[in-house]
């Protein structure tokens, strides 16, 4: 059975104690399935899948759900892929439509990393201590993780500061244009806090070389990893509703991957020529893709694996200039696929995100 996206929004992203700074995501989360289930012609849902990494814990999808104003019949379900959550989230949703199970489902996910807790490993444990970050990978406990897988993603690939700054540049360039045209106004949720209207807090359109060559490594004197190739962490909400009557944009094919977690960075690349290979696909066939570029060293893997293809790379700006928000990054890449889609006439569209641990998700759309 097929499968469409009929609409999506996602709240403006605040960086992290900023303009989110007290509002739970579960608060957040409930304004944008207000809104989502206000816009249904005949509003019917199914259940709510809700992606989250560092969260309270419970099932906050529930929560969500039950501090909207949706019916309290309506079951929800977290998902916990970590950066790729959101995804993973419409994944799920996709598969339960797709097997006839339902037939309209709310799909996306929330996070706050201002309000990400503190927890404790029990006395028996043998890490023990407080901790903010799980433990990804066997051989790695470390809480800067992420940072030091890409790192090594750095150095395996010989990717130096010179190549990566242009992405970064590029990334907060193509988000100012994409503001100044209003492109992805139609999925952008308005709100307002103490009488300020929430933005995009994290754009930054002066970004130059000169001022990403003054940033400090973050992990020792000769790191390459830096606050400028880095994205920073961010608070929002974003979901999508699938259904299977038709609408304006086709599931074509969505699957998860999983590799080596020390090099978490490579899973945008590897999902997505595992995705390309199983839909026999040519990567000329892609109008729009979509990487969650946690990293700018993602965006050099794509540019070095698609050079002819760049100019279709996060056209709109990535998580270098947005943010990322993990539990709800995933979702909107897809809201940003379907904007970039529309504004380019074109009809495929991939998105591709990697997560913590080794693991991401990779998915095409089209535009019908």
């Amino acid at each position: 059975m097929s499968v469409f996206i009929h609409n999506g929004l996602r709240t403006p992203i605040g960086v992290v104690n900023g303009q989110y700074k007290s509002i739970r995501p579960e608060l957040l989360g409930a304004k944008v399935i207000n809104q989502l289930f206000y816009r249904m012609e005949q509003p019917s849902i199914d259940t709510i899948f809700c992606g989250n990494a560092v969260g309270t814990g419970g099932n906050i999808a529930r929560l969500m759900g039950l501090y909207s104003e949706l019916p309290n019949t309506i079951p929800a379900v977290t998902v916990d892929m970590q950066c790729a959550s959101g995804m993973m989230s419409i994944e799920m949703a996709y598969a339960h439509i797709a097997s006839g199970l339902m037939n309209t489902v709310i799909a996306g996910g929330i996070e706050s990393s201002s309000l990400q807790p503190m927890r404790r490993y029990a006395e028996y444990d043998d890490r023990r201590g407080d901790y903010m970050v799980a433990q990804f990978s066997p051989e790695d406990s470390s809480p800067l993780a992420m940072l030091e897988g890409a790192e090594r993603t750095m150095i395996k690939h010989g990717v130096g500061v010179e190549e990566l700054n242009p992405y970064i540049i590029r990334s907060h360039q193509c988000a100012q244009h994409a503001k100044d045209k209003g492109i992805l106004s139609p999925y952008i949720l308005d709100i307002e806090i103490d009488g300020k209207h929430c933005i995009d807090e994290s754009i930054r359109s002066s970004m130059n070389e000169k001022l990403l060559n003054r940033m400090k490594p973050l992990l020792g004197p000769h790191s390459i990893t830096t606050a400028g190739n880095a994205c920073l962490t961010h608070d929002g909400a974003a979901f999508v509703t699938l259904s299977n009557q038709p609408g304006p944009f086709k599931i074509i094919q969505i699957m998860p991957w999983a590799g080596d977690p020390l090099y978490s960075p490579e899973g945008a690349l590897l999902s997505t020529k595992k995705i390309l290979d199983v839909t026999e696909l040519s990567p000329t066939a892609i109008d729009v893709f979509e990487w969650n570029e946690a990293f700018a060293v993602i965006s050099a893997l794509f540019g070095r694996e698609y050079p002819n293809l760049v100019e279709r790379y996060n056209m709109l700006g990535g998580a270098l200039a947005y943010g990322h928000p993990y539990g709800c990054s995933g979702a909107m890449l897809v809201l940003h696929c379907m904007a970039a889609l529309s504004y380019c006439n074109g009809r495929y569209g991939l998105c591709a995100i990697a997560g913590a641990g080794g693991t991401g998700t990779a998915m095409i759309i089209e535009r019908v």
